[in-house]
């Protein structure tokens, strides 16, 4: 039986921000971060779904004029695009970015201006992007700017630049992001939050944004090869100087298909947060979903070739990357079945939140059924770049990954706001999108297997085709008036809509342990902490049960943070390594034989030293020895700097040889390799230089910011271990070949 919970002491109305517009441009809150990024995000959704009603008026019907060629490349390709980088990741990120330090009982993301950072990094990304079409030239080589459609001569206008330079800005703060996120979730813990006492949002958000940090730096690699190309003269992915395409298929999927997982792990950790809510029973299978969700991040990096089928791979590959797409269905279907076992035998409550998060479930199984189609060869190759793999992907992200920020929208809008949106209007609003999406998609699959092409501008008067395509028209503009309808009530909502308490759903989490909308501090205290639902508990009267000891609680979020940022750049370097062994002796022309291996190794040799003499500067700290400290630090900056100007006396015998980044393909990765390793030794050296000067005025006596100089140490030993390797491949392979 259930009694009434113990009181939870409130914050007070105070809440000690900036007054007007300045609050916005000058915050640090995570909150206010996650409403500008919810507000941004929204306001490019309207954007995006006005691209795509364009699309879907020229497919209305058979041989449609509206649009010409030209312009539908564009339209769909800015759709794809805003959808996918700029509308869904973003929104499902920040809801993160508001709600898990709130879940977790933090006071703020561990790095607050950081975080603040990521959003107008994510903001000019997105204007940068946009600004083509002001240009006159917007992207028109589809979301994946395949190349070498991507490559002068084919693409000679500025669309791709502004595609490309807009999305590694983009990218930039999405990373940050990912490393904010997970230096919280692990640092920031309330008291009693264990790992498997972490709310199951909050778990995939952490597991996101590992993803992100596995995943995005390999986008950014393929981008920044394809602006070197443009620009510098490369030739990675020119096939007339021999260069590779399908390496940019590689570097593309390799990214895009654990993106898809990037926006489906928050929608299932937000599904995860409203059934149980909504059918007043725990979640069944806790740990086993959390496991899955595990199960599924390390699988999404080892399928991305099955978008390469019909590349011609080879039977290996096709059947390693077949069986790998289907095993990633195992975890997925744990989750579905933990979700129908929670509502089995619940208290159901059909309030729209739990309307949406039904929608998902359903139509999630549908896309993850038709995936695993594609997960088949031969019927991959029967359906690839149909209509069927459109269907697909807008079940997956649409009828997934929408639905679940519709639920989080009405779910968290109380919380976020203080108000209630409207519940006869949200049903209205439910019923438009739910009908307005499977009219506009479900016929998609059967034109695939009728044989419909997708990324084409108009079709012909073929049987069945124009009643379906005008069938989907129609779904659409419901849809965008199911839209309309929730900016709408979110206005009006705003405006003066009902008031909202506290915990108006009757939540378990910690986010409904504080005020509607929380203050700054977030809260005055919290309830006891004794599984991964605190209130359910406290309503209950169940004891909490002491956590057990959890070293990682002690882990310095600085630490943290600089491994998860090495993290991601090892698959930066990664990406480019792999380019340089598929390169350094394709084609003819200079060769890693060119290369004067003594004298590299020569300045290779005072790199190494550094990283002695800085872990010499640490342990005369670690003694309080300013001036040791001082000595070997600055050795080490000199140090690094022998090495950089040895490799810049390298380039420039190189290139007065007449060996310059477009020579050929060893010449474009070498240069581009050593060249991104140099720019990070740069970067190292700024960061010692900044510690030399710290310590010079006494910053670090008697052990104070030691964190400072260890995060700057690791860094700085990343740089050198990277070196080893780079040195190893580029110039003693070559010796050894």
């Amino acid at each position: 039986m259930t009694v009434a919970a113990p009181a939870i002491p409130t914050p007070a109305a105070e809440q000690l921000r900036p007054p007007g517009a300045l609050r916005w441009f000058t915050t640090v809150d995570h909150k206010d971060i996650g409403v500008l990024y919810l507000a941004t995000s929204a306001a490019f959704m309207l954007i995006g779904g006005l691209e795509a009603l364009l699309i879907r008026i020229q497919l209305a019907v058979p041989c449609n004029t509206f649009l010409d060629p030209a312009a539908y490349d564009a339209v769909f390709t800015m759709h794809g695009t805003t959808m996918i980088f700029l509308v869904v990741m973003p929104i499902l990120l920040r809801f993160a970015n508001y709600i898990v330090p709130l879940q977790i009982g933090a006071r703020d993301m561990a790095f607050p201006r950081l975080n603040a950072f990521s959003y107008w990094l994510f903001l000019f990304g997105g204007l940068i992007l946009y600004f083509a079409f002001l240009n006159g030239t917007p992207p028109d080589t589809g979301w994946f700017s395949y190349a070498p459609l991507s490559e002068k001569p084919f693409s000679l206008e500025g669309g791709v630049d502004y595609w490309a330079l807009g999305l590694l800005v983009t990218s930039a703060g999405t990373i940050a992001t990912g490393v904010n996120l997970l230096v919280t979730g692990v640092t920031l813990r309330a008291p009693g939050m264990g790992w498997f006492r972490l709310p199951i949002f909050t778990w995939m958000s952490l597991i996101t944004a590992w993803l992100i940090l596995a995943a995005i730096p390999s986008l950014t690699a393929a981008q920044a090869m394809l602006l070197i190309d443009r620009y510098l003269g490369a030739h990675f992915f020119d096939v007339s100087r021999g260069g590779d395409p399908v390496l940019w298929q590689h570097l593309f999927w390799y990214f895009g298909h654990p993106e898809v997982y990037i926006m489906a792990l928050p929608a299932f950790g937000i599904i995860s947060e409203v059934i149980p809510v909504f059918a007043r029973k725990p979640i069944f299978g806790y740990g086993v979903i959390v496991a899955s969700g595990i199960a599924i991040a390390f699988l999404s990096v080892a399928v991305w070739a099955h978008h390469m089928f019909t590349v011609g791979l080879g039977d290996v590959a096709n059947a390693f990357f077949g069986l790998s797409s289907m095993t990633i269905a195992v975890p997925t279907g744990v989750k579905v079945f933990s979700w129908l076992a929670t509502l089995w035998g619940g208290r159901i409550h059909l309030s729209v939140p739990m309307l949406y998060a039904l929608a998902f479930v359903l139509q999630f199984t549908i896309g993850g059924l038709t995936g695993i189609h594609f997960a088949t060869v031969p019927v991959d190759w029967q359906t690839h770049d149909t209509y069927y793999v459109v269907g697909h992907f807008h079940y997956v992200l649409g009828g997934g990954s929408l639905f679940a920020i519709l639920a989080a929208t009405y779910y968290w809008f109380p919380k976020i706001t203080g108000r209630l949106l409207d519940e006869h209007v949200g049903r209205w609003i439910f019923w438009l999108m739910m009908v307005g999406f499977n009219l506009t998609f479900f016929p998609m699959h059967i034109l695939g297997l009728m044989g419909q092409p997708r990324r084409t501008y108009t079709y012909d008067n073929l049987p069945g085709w124009g009643a379906l395509n005008f069938a989907e028209t129609i779904g659409a503009f419901m849809m965008a008036v199911g839209i309309l309808a929730l900016v709408w009530d979110v206005w009006r909502a705003l405006r003066g809509g009902t008031r909202a308490s506290d915990n108006p759903w009757n939540g378990w989490t910690l986010e409904w342990a504080t005020s509607s909308p929380p203050p700054a501090y977030n809260f005055v205290a919290l309830p006891p902490i004794g599984s991964a639902r605190p209130l359910w508990d406290l309503q209950h009267n169940l004891e909490a049960v002491e956590a057990r000891p959890d070293p990682t609680r002690n882990w310095r979020a600085p630490i943290v943070g600089i491994a998860a940022f090495i993290f991601s750049e090892a698959t930066f370097f990664g990406a480019l390594i792999v380019t340089f062994l598929e390169y350094r002796t394709r084609s003819p022309g200079p060769s890693p034989h060119d290369l004067d291996v003594p004298r590299t190794l020569l300045f290779s040799l005072f790199l190494f030293a550094s990283s002695g003499t800085v872990y010499l500067g640490e342990k005369r700290l670690a003694r309080d020895d300013q001036r040791g400290f001082l000595t070997w630090w600055v050795a080490s900056i000199v140090l690094g700097a022998v090495f950089l100007i040895g490799q810049v006396t390298e380039y420039a015998r190189l290139y007065a040889d007449g060996i310059t980044i477009s020579t050929n393909l060893f010449t474009s990765s070498f240069f581009t390799l050593t060249g991104f390793h140099g720019l990070h030794v740069f970067i190292g050296l700024i960061a010692l230089s900044v510690i030399g000067l710290l310590g010079r005025t006494g910053d670090f006596r008697a052990g104070l910011r030691r964190t400072a100089v260890d995060t700057v140490s690791i860094y700085w030993h990343f740089v050198d271990g990277i070196w080893v390797i780079i040195f190893s491949l580029v110039y003693l392979l070559g010796l050894v070949s």
